[in-house]
């Protein structure tokens, strides 16, 4: 890892779901996140993405990129346009800084009408052994059940 890196892209599709389910999670009960009629009398043309589920799509998106051992320190964002059900939120990631195991990533999410959310994050990522280890097998020896291991991060 090294400043200047780019992560690649993650397109998140933004539903009815999403955005309804985030709020409910996050406890985050205002009509504007759940109810699309009270949203339009608030003047919004519908519902849309609270700042918690979108702090939460950042933090998966930079885990997602530097795996398990990956530490969030700091998640420092503003919104910008709103995320409403059927548009595609595509975040990017820039490496600005790297110093020892912290990192620093400038983090854009944008939809069809702008950035909705941009920030950064300081993390930590865990040393990546060089070599097979002496304390268990590596990561292609078969496990005991006869299948071999994968480390593929995904969740």
């Amino acid at each position: 890892m090294r400043a200047g890196d780019e992560l690649p892209p993650l397109e998140i599709p933004i539903t009815r779901t999403l955005i309804v389910a985030g709020a409910v999670a996050s406890r985050d009960y205002q009509d504007v996140h759940h109810d699309a009629e009270l949203a339009r009398e608030k003047g919004s043309p519908d519902v849309f993405m609270n700042i918690l589920t979108t702090n939460g799509l950042v933090g998966r998106y930079i885990t997602d990129h530097f795996g398990p051992g990956c530490v969030l320190r700091k998640v420092a964002i503003r919104l910008g346009a709103p995320n409403y059900p059927g548009d595609t939120m595509t975040l990017t990631g820039t490496v600005t800084e790297v110093d020892g195991a912290t990192a620093r990533v400038r983090v854009t999410g944008a939809n069809g009408i702008g950035h909705h959310v941009t920030g950064t994050v300081t993390l930590t990522v865990a040393a990546v052994p060089s070599g097979p280890s002496s304390s268990g097998p590596s990561p292609s020896a078969p496990s005991s059940s006869g299948s071999s291991s994968s480390s593929g991060g995904a969740v």
